[in-house]
């Protein structure tokens, strides 16, 4: 099993958790999010448009948007509700676990080119991107998937018109023939199936961007905050939920991020949070990826062992002991927490 299915229409599923000691997650085992149903898109005949606040309104095909100076970066991609199935109250969204995220090497254009190309009017203040999938969201009201990003953030260098993943043409699951990737931002941000892009000289007003994927009844957090840098989050990639381990020395393993800053921290409790312990931390592929840890292990005692992982960032942002609830289950980055039996 490649996936974890959590949702079949439409389809949604999760990374198993031991494919998230890989530094690269394989294509087959990336996580995958999709609002509605996955279009069938041929990449011979696909455009992206370009329009809007633009002094030039471009369309182009796969082919000359390949031939655009190429850039490849390594970038961690999260669900915003990566977490989500642990909260309570339970809040509405797909029941993740903690496996929405991968990592991959992304091979695309960087968006200022073709920004460029256009010509941005001096008004312009945000990028709208639309993406080929489309349905209803309440009765009588269908939209497309779109959201939007500060004009900044859609002209910096690894912000990607990406077409390949880990050296392969995108997949449909994944958002072929063309998808945006904003590396650090949740994956919300990386529309896939991408169609056009809108330049709007008032901030964009769409479902997905004011209605949905917000920071709403969050203590400390201003209502309606929309979700951007991923939180700081480590995860137990080994040993897995239930597994039994034999009474030596062993290790616990996993990756750790964080948006805003570097990872400058591992710490990982064998009984239930009472202690911590230091772990190792590999190097990151880059400089938006995940770092790897370790931590060797030899339990004192037989029996059930509760393990906790958090993390801390290069800002001192560590991840909390108790739930981040909010009443759309963003964002939750409580410490992973794994429990094991010693025979």
């Amino acid at each position: 099993m490649r996936l974890i299915t959590i949702e079949d229409n439409p389809y949604n599923a999760e990374t198993p958790m031991r494919e998230l000691s890989r530094v690269i997650t394989p294509i087959e085992s990336f996580f995958v999010r999709s609002h509605f149903d996955i279009p069938d898109l041929e990449p011979s005949t696909h455009r992206l448009q370009i329009e809007g606040a633009v002094r030039l309104p471009l369309s182009l095909d796969l082919k000359e948007i390949k031939a655009l100076p190429a850039r490849r970066i390594t970038a961690t991609l999260e669900c915003a509700g990566n977490g989500r199935i642990g909260l309570v109250p339970k809040t509405p969204g797909v029941r993740w676990a903690f496996g929405a995220t991968s990592t991959a090497h992304f091979t695309g254009a960087p968006l200022h080119h073709l920004l460029d190309r256009a010509g941005v009017e001096a008004g312009a203040v945000e990028a709208v991107f639309i993406g080929a999938d489309r349905g209803e969201v309440e009765p009588g009201r269908t939209v497309p998937f779109e959201r939007s990003l500060p004009l900044s953030l859609a002209r910096h260098p690894d912000t990607l018109l990406t077409w390949e993943m880990n050296g392969e043409p995108l997949t449909p699951l994944h958002g072929s023939p063309l998808r945006l990737v904003v590396p650090r931002w949740y994956a919300v941000a990386s529309v896939k199936w991408l169609t056009r892009i809108r330049l709007v000289t008032q901030p964009f007003q769409g479902y997905y961007q004011t209605e949905k994927y917000l920071y709403e009844q969050e203590a400390g957090i201003p209502d309606k905050t929309p979700v951007s840098l991923m939180r700081v989050r480590a995860v137990i990639a080994k040993p897995t939920e239930g597994e039994t381990l034999p009474r030596d020395q062993g290790e616990i393993s996993g990756m750790a991020w964080a948006g805003g800053a570097p990872i400058r921290k591992v710490e990982v409790s064998v009984d239930g949070g009472r202690s911590w312990l230091a772990a190792t931390l590999g190097p990151a592929p880059s400089e938006h990826a995940w770092t790897p840890w370790s931590l060797t292990w030899s339990p004192n005692a037989p029996g059930e062992h509760l393990l906790l992982v958090r993390a801390t960032d290069a800002t001192g942002q560590t991840q909390p002991l108790g739930q981040s609830w909010n009443a759309q289950g963003y964002g939750n980055n409580v410490v992973h927490p794994v429990r094991v039996k010693v025979s």
